[in-house]
């Protein structure tokens, strides 16, 4: 086999291998991105916790939980951060406007 010959068939194995792996990709429906990318530019917005105090037959109990996310700390635009997942997820533009 003739180093041209070799070469080619090296490309085509490497054209179908990265097709398939293209094809493992997730996407997601434009509904699951909507929600995924609009929780995601709230937390971008402001960072989220719950507090909760209680008692029982066991004593008193509290608990704290705070989400602080590197787009928040990083002073991401929520609008941005939306429009940047959708079309990671999708790979189209959003469909539905964002609502914070």
């Amino acid at each position: 086999m003739s180093r041209g010959a070799a070469s080619m068939m090296v490309c085509a194995a490497l054209s179908v291998a990265t097709a398939g792996l293209a094809g493992c990709a997730q996407s997601a429906s434009p509904e699951q991105a909507y929600e995924r990318c609009s929780e995601r530019a709230r937390l971008a917005a402001a960072p989220r916790g719950n507090i909760g105090i209680g008692g029982g037959s066991r004593g008193a109990s509290a608990s704290l939980d705070v989400t602080i996310t590197s787009d928040f700390l990083q002073g991401r635009d929520p609008y941005l951060v939306y429009d940047t997942c959708f079309r990671d997820l999708t790979g189209a533009g959003p469909t539905r406007p964002l609502i914070l």
